[in-house]
């Protein structure tokens, strides 16, 4: 039986890693969620179905504490991080946006394992939690990364030439003409159901982009050694290329679920978490390259990643604004890149070399924010 403790518990991989720990009983056992507040109902519903004995939320707790006498409720800012460091066997944070770095860093402290669905912590603070962590203690959840960790499971680090991230391409790689995309077409993802910002991060392909960056800090290959394809059937989540020219993939039907619970049971398997491919149909899989010019956000991000210092905080905290001003109808959707763009261009000159502490990581991020939506107000007139 392992403990688990979730933040960001009503989102979506929240709920799925849920639907797989109440299909598991007797190998998963709920100790503590955390959520940002916007869902109250299906939260106080969470924790009544689990059995959970400490919620936490990052407004104010008083309907929680209205509706689950008995219950421990933490509110208010910061709730999250000192739900994560709540000893347990794995902690799942599954929060969007840099504000998950404070609680990766508070689990590695206590020593919980961390499942990180956060990217936005490796982004932000890498070299933070690199230094925090020990052998072991990060998993991936990304689809990305956890087929990459199964598939370096077949050789030593020596010999891997290459990693091989796929992409879906999101709803715009067969679209040329990208100046008049509205927000309804964006959120309309060919393959996956997610939150708004991530799918946003598709349509762009800035998600390729952090993943890049993921996938250097958490497996400790160059980036000269990683690249990333449009596979748009998302079956093959990625490959690992070998030296002696052999590629290891890890291929299964595009369900988050399975990395949830392979993280949750890292490195054991759990039982029937999805159906398999079936092998009795025809299938046609096809990769191709990346239009680069068409979607700039890899190598802008790849950039970022080997200058490294505050540049990768500096565009995830530029592009986070850019997607908000893109939701709220303030900017077009190339102009998202754009803006991102133009602030690494703004603030390269002062960026730090390295990142001592997350005081350093939150004010490298506002004067990203402030330039951003300095650039957004500019667009907007």
């Amino acid at each position: 039986m392992r403990d688990i403790s979730i933040l960001g518990s009503t989102g979506s991989i929240g709920v799925q890693a849920l639907e797989v720990i109440a299909a598991n009983p007797n190998q998963f056992r709920v100790v503590a969620l955390a959520a940002g507040g916007s869902n109250i109902p299906r939260l106080v519903e969470q924790v009544r179905a689990f059995g959970v004995k400490v919620v936490a939320v990052e407004g104010d707790g008083a309907l929680l504490r209205e509706a689950l006498p008995g219950v421990n409720v933490i509110d208010g800012k910061g709730a999250a991080a000192q739900v994560a460091a709540i000893p347990v066997d794995v902690m799942l944070n599954a929060i969007t946006g840099s504000v998950g770095l404070g609680p990766t860093l508070n689990a590695l402290g206590v020593g919980n394992k961390v499942a990180l669905a956060n990217k936005e912590s490796l982004i932000a603070g890498g070299d933070l939690v690199l230094r925090a962590a020990k052998p072991g203690q990060l998993i991936p959840v990304d689809s990305e990364h956890s087929a990459l960790a199964q598939a370096l499971r077949a050789g030593t680090k020596n010999e891997v030439s290459k990693l091989i991230l796929t992409a879906s391409g999101g709803p715009f790689r067969n679209r040329n003409d990208l100046s008049d995309v509205t927000i309804e077409e964006a959120l309309a993802h060919p393959t996956w159901n997610m939150g708004p910002v991530v799918t946003i991060n598709s349509a762009t392909l800035v998600n390729k982009g952090l993943e890049i960056i993921e996938a250097h800090y958490l497996f400790d290959i160059p980036y000269s050694k990683i690249e990333a394809v449009i596979h748009p059937q998302s079956i093959i989540h990625s490959m690992v290329e070998f030296h002696d020219g052999s590629v290891i993939a890890q291929a299964s039907p595009p369900s988050m679920k399975l990395p949830i619970a392979l993280a949750l049971s890292w490195p054991d398997r759990t039982v029937g978490v999805i159906p398999p491919i079936d092998w009795n149909t025809a299938h046609t899989w096809s990769f191709n390259p990346i239009d680069n010019a068409k979607f700039p956000a890899i190598e802008l991000a790849r950039r970022c990643g080997e200058i490294g210092g505050a540049m990768p905080a500096i565009f995830n905290a530029a592009n986070e604004e850019a997607v908000a001003a893109f939701l709220k109808g303030q900017i077009k959707f190339t102009e998202i890149i754009e803006i991102v763009d133009a602030v690494l261009q703004q603030l390269a000159g002062d960026a730090p070399a390295t990142l001592s502490d997350i005081a350093d990581v939150s004010a490298i991020e506002e004067d990203a924010r402030v330039s951003a939506n300095q650039n957004i107000k500019m667009r907007g007139k």
